[in-house]
């Protein structure tokens, strides 16, 4: 069975030397982490393999296509100038390493976020010259949100090009885990707690729920997201947020739920959790649901083991195995 994979991160050299500097620090003494992934150590050296190294770890656990995309936080909380050269250089990379595996590797465009109408330039770039199949935001731009008109242009561009948005986590904006995420326990738990342990999933979800709301939909019907963590605790709200945030109340051309079944799509990335999943198919259907690892934050191999291990039809375990986002993307 064909497998493409498309939460799967790299790293660049200025990625590491900028935004991504404090998980180089983290690893340095290539220890282990409370609560990190196994192999925390190695996470550098393995994000920044974008060669053989990553191509025998796909074969040995059977994906067939990675579909690659910055690691967070991405640029989206750099300066402006950091940002345009850290993106062109992470998409420069990817296309070479798509030429060096064709068939392979695949990617999601970086794009400086923060100045909408270069990174709407570069989406372009990077879609028409170097075949980029989306674009990959990580969260929040210094705690402004994609609901936010002042980012429309990507989000016109992006309908436009006819590729999607794949929205990953990021912290929340400081004052939020300030006052959310600090509380009579460790600096440490605060961490994990803000992050991969709740805060990540969550101010991602709030961030679909505010583009929805803003009626970016309603301005670009075609537009497509993709969010990961099988939605990020959102199909398990879905029915309650659509019955609360009635059209009533939205004045929106429809409900709630419709433009999360309708614009939005789900992958796994290391949620490989099978009530979680049948909550999401039952909510949103098979045909938005696509396969991913999170590489190499989780392990391709037991995301393929629970992908083969799916209460599913093969015709639907094929679906999310890889037709699914063949269609979406174009591949």
């Amino acid at each position: 069975m064909r497998t493409v994979a498309l939460e799967e991160h790299f790293a660049t050299p200025a990625f590491m030397e900028g935004p991504g500097r404090g998980l180089g620090d983290l690893t340095s003494d290539r220890q282990p982490r409370p609560g990190m992934p196994e192999g925390f150590a190695l996470l550098p050296e393995r994000l920044c393999d974008l060669g053989e190294g990553r191509i025998a770890q796909m074969d040995e656990a059977g994906v067939d296509v990675q579909v690659l995309s910055l690691n967070s936080p991405g640029v989206e909380q750099s300066d402006a100038a950091d940002a345009v050269e850290i993106a062109r250089e992470a998409n420069e990379l990817v296309a070479q390493a798509k030429a060096r595996f064709p068939g392979r590797l695949e990617g999601f465009a970086t794009i400086p976020t923060g100045t909408p109408v270069e990174a709407a330039e570069e989406l372009g770039r990077a879609v028409e010259q170097l075949g980029m199949k989306g674009v990959a935001i990580n969260g929040h731009v210094r705690g402004r949100y994609l609901d936010d008109e002042f980012f429309w242009p990507i989000l016109q561009r992006a309908e436009a090009l006819q590729v999607p948005i794949y929205l990953h986590p990021t912290r929340p904006p400081k004052a939020v885990i300030e006052a959310a995420y600090t509380g009579n326990f460790s600096p440490a738990v605060t961490a994990l707690l803000s992050a991969s342990g709740w805060g990540w999933h969550i101010d991602t979800a709030v961030h679909v729920l505010r583009i929805i709301l803003s009626g970016a939909f309603d301005r670009y019907p075609k537009l497509q997201l993709i969010i990961g963590h099988m939605g990020e605790a959102l199909p398990f709200m879905l029915q309650r947020v659509d019955h609360n945030l009635s059209r009533h109340v939205t004045k929106l051309d429809r409900s709630v739920a419709a433009y999360l079944r309708e614009n939005v799509s789900y992958t796994f990335s290391g949620f490989n959790y099978t009530p979680t999943f049948l909550d999401l198919l039952l909510e949103v259907g098979v045909e938005r649901i696509m396969f991913s690892a999170d590489y190499p934050y989780a392990s391709m191999a037991t995301a393929t083991s629970f992908l083969g291990g799916l209460p599913v039809s093969p015709a639907d375990r094929e679906r999310i195995a890889h037709g699914n986002t063949e269609r979406l993307l174009r591949l």
